[in-house]
């Protein structure tokens, strides 16, 4: 079924010198020409191989490996960061899985830096993490609502720089992605969670109040991810109109990621022939 991409997403969703958000069509699906049915199934088929790999990794780390995997999921609402976590995710054993989803500070995380909260959440050695929302909320919901100066976010730029350089030094890969919804596409998720009752519980009366700021926010998300794709830690932009495009994207990018480290299984340091020849012999 991986025949179906056309090309690699990854370069085609890469944020790079020159990028445009504004010129993103959140309705297109790059590198592939596909349904939702045939998307269904490319996710399904790559599920296992995506557990295989997050296994390999906590193989390692009984050993002393020290890599892990860490996806940041960053959108508007009801773009769709609930779904990659249940249709992506989901395929991978809980077990080898840290997943946060960050909200309001607390007083607490209030009284640190606003990275003590992240450093905290940070996966473990063996495991893939996801951070539903992240430290970019304070370079984005903190610039729209003016939560700090300007000065304090052109300096959290930086921060967040180096502390992506250090997490990855550290072995941790990063995934960032940005699923990127248009204004109109969320406008009919929030009617369809109005007009269900199984939906009620997901909405939120100031979801239509942050509508109201949406320019801000797509001046703050351009500015963000100009200052913030590097090398180390680069950004994808995944236009996520279409879910079903959203969750094989990234799902694609998070295997290429994984598929790089090359886990492999720990060779064994006793001699196993022997050792089966003990276990018949009991």
């Amino acid at each position: 079924m991986e025949l179906t991409w056309t090309s690699d997403p990854a370069p085609l969703l890469t944020v790079r010198p020159g990028f445009s958000l504004a010129e993103v069509d959140t309705s297109s699906t790059p590198g592939i020409s596909a349904s939702k049915k045939t998307g269904a199934a490319i996710l399904e088929e790559n599920r296992a191989e995506l557990d295989d790999l997050q296994e390999r990794l906590w193989a390692e780390s009984r050993f002393e490996g020290k890599r892990s995997v860490l996806l940041v999921l960053q959108a508007m609402d009801t773009a769709g960061k609930g779904g990659i976590v249940k249709h992506v995710i989901g395929g991978i054993s809980p077990q080898g899985v840290q997943d946060y989803g960050f909200k309001k500070p607390t007083p607490e995380e209030l009284s640190h830096d606003f990275l003590w909260r992240v450093r905290k959440r940070l996966p473990t050695p063996g495991m893939i993490g996801v951070f539903d929302r992240s430290h970019y909320e304070d370079v984005l919901v903190a610039r729209v609502h003016s939560l700090v100066e300007p000065a304090v976010i052109e300096q959290r730029y930086e921060l967040i720089r180096e502390f992506e350089r250090e997490v990855a030094a550290s072995g941790t890969t990063i995934v960032k992605v940005m699923l990127h919804i248009s204004q109109h596409e969320q406008k009919q998720r929030l009617l369809e969670r109005l007009e269900r009752e199984d939906k009620h519980w997901k909405f939120n009366p100031g979801d239509i109040d942050e509508r109201d700021l949406w320019p801000q926010y797509m001046d703050a998300y351009q500015r963000a991810l100009e200052e913030t794709s590097t090398e180390t830690a680069p950004w994808f932009v995944v236009p996520a109109d279409r879910k079903w495009y959203a969750r094989i994207a990234v799902q694609r990018i998070l295997l290429d990621a994984t598929r790089a480290l090359r886990p492999q299984w720990p060779l064994a340091d006793f001699d196993v022939d022997a050792e089966k020849a003990r276990l018949l012999a009991s």
